[in-house]
């Protein structure tokens, strides 16, 4: 197996994208996991975040270890540098793992570093829980609505629909700026960066898509000026 890995400025922007990754998926799954980020640039310091150090004493310039070695073995041998891998583990106190290993690929898609989650599995059920439920009751106040649409058309009806709404329900606006403001509502939400968004929300307004164009030159001649 190779040594290090020869890194491009890019990899390293790569890798550095991921430690993010890791702070918003330990927000999401909570204290019973650690996440462990490594890069293979310099294997001796090889993890360069670390989240729930605690449970295996590491920290931040710690080395591989001998397993996420051969878990990379592996995952060459397979012939696919994205191959993952889900497994059971022991902590160096006998604790039970599972674990998991997800492979990073940068430029020349070679492998450049791992993403690396271990459960501890003697964690009390209710620590585990109430993260859980701490995290449901925060955010209780502050629901967002998300349409998981199948098809675009689904997202840019429903986007439609509800900017309508929005904007009816608004006394402040006028009847004769009704499309007008429709339009803002979803230039702001970014619908219009999606394929044929001009046609199909012409077409569920009832006006032309000259008309629509003409609100978002508008719109955008308003937010350049402001």
């Amino acid at each position: 197996m190779d040594k290090n890995v020869d890194f491009t400025d890019v990899d390293r922007l790569i890798l550095e994208s991921y430690k993010s990754v890791l702070d918003g998926l330990s927000e999401y799954i909570g204290p019973a996991y650690e996440l462990v980020l490594h890069s293979l640039e310099v294997l001796d310091h090889a993890v360069i975040k670390i989240i729930n150090g605690h449970y295996s004493d590491r920290h931040e310039g710690a080395p591989i270890t001998d397993l996420a070695l051969d878990m990379l073995a592996e995952i060459k041998k397979s012939g696919s540098n994205h191959k993952n891998l889900v497994y059971f583990n022991r902590s160096k106190k006998g604790v039970p793992i599972r674990a998991a290993t997800f492979p990073i690929t940068g430029s020349g898609d070679k492998i450049i570093g791992l993403l690396c989650m271990n459960f501890y599995m003697d964690i009390p059920l209710n620590i585990y829980l109430e993260n859980i439920l701490e995290t449901a009751m925060n955010s209780h106040a502050h629901e967002i609505d998300e349409t998981f649409a199948s098809s675009t058309d689904e997202l840019i009806l429903s986007a439609v629909n509800t900017a309508r709404a929005e904007i009816v329900n608004n006394p402040s606006i006028s009847v004769s700026r009704y499309n007008r403001e429709i339009v803002e509502v979803l230039n702001a939400k970014h619908i219009f960066d999606l394929k044929d968004a001009v046609v199909k929300v012409a077409k569920l307004l009832g006006i032309s898509k000259n008309t629509v164009y003409l609100h978002l030159r508008n719109i955008n001649k308003t937010s350049h000026c402001e």
